[in-house]
C-alpha cells in the first residue's frame, strides 16, 4: 500500500523574493502581497519565510488564511506545515465561518482532522449568542465547539455557564455536561446533563436538574422547558415546591404553565400543604392547581383522598379554594375524624382566614356518623338531615345534627359497665367531643326514645337505616391515600432512578436533529441576476 506524498506549498505571488543564508538559512524570503496556496487553502500576508525542504511557511503581518467557503483565519503571525497540514496563528487572531466569528490570541488548526483549538481566552459571536471561554476546540465539519473549561454563553434572554459544553454553531444546540446553569430574569436552571436549543428556546435536562422561579422550584429526573411560553414538564420523582407558601406537590409526571399559574400532576400525585404545623396531604389520580397563591385552587380528580393527623377522607373529587377557604368533597364523600366515620351527600371543610386553621364542617343531606363502641362490639350512631361541626385547634369539638335526627348510643358508668343502649329520635342533637370520644349529647324538641337494657334491644334493632361501616377503608397514614397500583409504580420508578444515579454520568448522545440540521435547514442560495446583458 502506497501513501500519497505531501503536496508542496505553492508560492503564487510575492512582490519581492530573496535568499539570505546568513540571516535565515535555507529559506526563501518573500515580501509584498504574498499569496501562497496548498491543497485547497490560500494564505495571504505581508511577509513570509518559506522553508522549501521542510515544506513550511512562517508568515508575518496581516496574515489571512482561507479554506474554501468554510473557514477564514486572520492574525499577525502564522506558521503552516505543508507536510503535516497544520497551521498555527497568533496575535489578535480572528477565525470566521459563515455562521460565527472567534476572536482569541493564539490558535492551532489541523487540516487533516479539520479541528481548530485554542488555550487563550476566546470570544465566539454568532446571531444568537456570545460565548467566552478559557479554551476551546472547533470541529469544522460538525460546526461544533467543545469547551472543557469554564465557558459562558450569553443570549439576550439568558446566560448559560458550564465546564463541559458542546455547542453546535449552525443549529445553536448546546449539550451540557457536569454542573451547569442557565440564568434569566424569569428563572434559574441547574443541570448536570442537558440539552438547550438557543434558536427555539427549548431545553431538556436529565440529571440532578431543577428550575427555580421566584416562587416555585421544579425538580425531576427529566425536565423539559420551553422559554417562549414559560412551560415546563417533569417526569419521575417530580417535586414542585411553593417557596412562598411552603406547599409541595409530588408525582411522577407534571406540567407547569408559569404564565397561567397552573400545574397538572399525575402518577402518584399528592399536594402537601402546611396547616398550623400539621401537613395536609391531598391525592387524586390527577391533580390540577391553578391561580396565584391568594386565589389558588386545588382540584383532585378520580378517587380523591386526603389525610392529616386527625382528619382524613375520600370521595370522587376534591375542590379546595384558597380564596374562599372552602374544601369541597364531591361525589360519595366519607370523612374520618379519629375513629368517627362521617358520610353525607355533600361535604364542605371551611378554614379560618385569620388563624389559617380549620374552622367548621358542613355535611348536607343524609348526614350519618358512626363510631365503634370502644368497650363492646356495637356501634354508636347519629343520623340526621344536615350536620354542622366546629373545630378548635383543627380538632372537631362540637357538632349540631338537625332535622329527623336518630341516635343509637352505648352508655357506660364510671366503672365502664354498660348501663344501656340509648335509642331515640329528635329534631336536633348537639354533641361535644373530647378527643376521639363523644363527651356530651343533648337532644332538642320532640324527643322520643328510651335507654334499653342490652337484653331488651335485639341485634337487628341496633343499626339505623342506611348503616354501612367502612372501617377497612379508614385512612390512617399519609401512605394510605395512594392505591396499591400507584405505590407499585412509585417503587418501580424509585428503583430505576437509583440504578440510573449509581451509573457513571456520561455526556448525552448527540441528537439526530443536531446532526441533520444543515440537511433539514438548507441555506438559501444567492440570487442570480436573471437580466440579460444589453448588447
Amino acid at each position: 500500500m502506497t501513501t500519497e506524498s505531501p503536496k508542496k506549498i505553492v508560492i503564487e505571488h510575492s512582490d519581492f523574493g530573496d535568499v539570505n543564508q546568513a540571516e535565515i538559512p535555507d529559506a526563501l524570503l518573500l515580501s509584498g502581497n504574498v499569496r501562497i496556496s496548498h491543497d485547497g487553502v490560500i494564505m495571504n500576508c505581508n511577509k513570509a519565510y518559506y522553508f522549501q525542504k521542510e515544506n513550511y511557511i512562517k508568515a508575518f503581518g496581516d496574515v489571512r488564511m482561507v479554506q474554501g467557503d468554510t473557514l477564514f483565519l486572520n492574525g499577525k503571525y502564522a506558521e503552516y506545515n505543508g507536510n503535516m497540514k497544520q497551521a498555527f496563528a497568533t496575535g489578535n487572531v480572528v477565525m470566521r465561518s459563515p455562521d460565527m466569528t472567534l476572536v482569541t490570541d493564539t490558535i492551532n488548526f489541523d487540516r487533516n482532522t479539520q479541528e481548530a483549538w485554542y488555550n487563550t481566552y476566546g470570544t465566539i459571536t454568532n446571531k444568537e449568542n456570545v460565548l467566552k471561554s478559557k479554551s476551546g476546540r472547533y470541529y469544522v465539519a460538525q460546526k461544533k465547539f467543545q469547551f472543557l473549561t469554564a465557558v459562558t454563553l450569553t443570549n439576550p434572554k439568558y446566560v448559560l455557564k458550564s465546564n463541559h459544553l458542546d455547542y453546535f454553531n449552525n443549529s445553536g444546540h448546546s449539550y451540557l455536561f457536569g454542573p451547569s446553569t442557565i440564568t434569566s430574569e424569569q428563572n434559574f436552571i441547574y443541570t448536570e446533563k442537558g440539552f438547550y436549543d438557543s434558536k427555539k428556546n427549548v431545553g431538556h435536562f436529565l440529571r440532578k436538574s431543577y428550575i427555580k422561579y421566584k416562587d416555585r422550584l421544579i425538580e425531576g429526573d427529566s425536565l423539559y422547558y420551553d422559554r417562549k411560553i414559560e412551560f415546563a414538564s417533569a417526569t419521575n420523582n417530580v417535586k414542585i415546591t411553593d417557596t412562598i407558601n411552603k406547599g409541595i406537590v409530588k408525582g411522577h409526571y407534571a406540567e407547569v404553565f408559569k404564565q397561567k399559574d397552573s400545574m397538572f400532576v399525575t402518577k402518584r400525585a399528592v399536594a402537601i400543604n402546611l396547616v398550623d404545623k400539621d401537613s395536609v396531604y391531598i391525592h387524586g389520580k390527577i391533580l390540577m392547581i391553578t391561580g396565584k397563591p391568594e386565589n389558588r385552587v386545588i382540584r383532585a380528580f378520580k378517587n380523591a383522598r386526603f389525610y392529616k393527623t386527625d382528619l382524613a377522607g375520600k370521595c370522587d373529587s376534591i375542590h379546595s379554594s384558597q380564596k374562599t377557604n372552602i374544601t369541597q368533597l364531591i361525589g360519595r364523600p366519607i370523612l374520618w375524624n379519629f375513629d368517627n366515620q362521617m358520610t353525607g351527600d355533600v361535604m364542605h371543610l371551611i378554614g379560618n382566614d385569620q388563624t389559617e386553621k380549620l374552622d367548621s364542617l358542613k355535611v348536607l343531606n343524609n348526614a350519618f356518623i358512626i363510631s365503634k363502641d370502644t368497650l363492646g362490639t356495637g356501634y354508636n350512631q347519629v343520623k340526621g338531615l344536615n350536620l354542622y361541626g366546629k373545630f378548635r385547634d383543627n380538632k372537631l369539638y362540637e357538632a349540631d345534627i338537625i332535622k329527623n335526627t336518630e341516635v343509637i348510643y352505648y352508655m357506660y358508668n364510671d366503672k365502664n359497665e354498660l348501663i344501656g343502649i340509648n335509642k331515640n329520635v329528635s329534631s336536633k342533637i348537639n354533641m361535644t367531643m373530647d378527643g376521639n370520644k363523644i363527651d356530651t349529647m343533648t337532644f332538642f324538641t320532640n324527643v322520643d326514645g328510651d335507654i334499653f337494657p342490652e337484653k331488651d334491644l335485639p341485634e337487628n334493632a341496633r343499626k339505623l337505616r342506611g348503616f354501612v361501616w367502612r372501617g377497612d377503608e379508614i385512612i390512617r397514614s399519609k401512605d394510605d391515600i395512594f392505591p396499591p397500583e400507584e405505590n407499585e409504580l412509585n417503587d418501580k420508578i424509585i428503583e430505576q432512578s437509583k440504578a440510573e444515579m449509581a451509573k457513571e454520568n456520561v455526556p448525552m448522545e448527540i441528537r439526530k436533529e443536531t446532526l441533520d440540521y444543515d440537511k433539514n435547514n438548507p441555506q438559501p442560495k444567492p440570487k442570480v441576476d436573471s437580466e440579460k446583458p444589453t448588447p
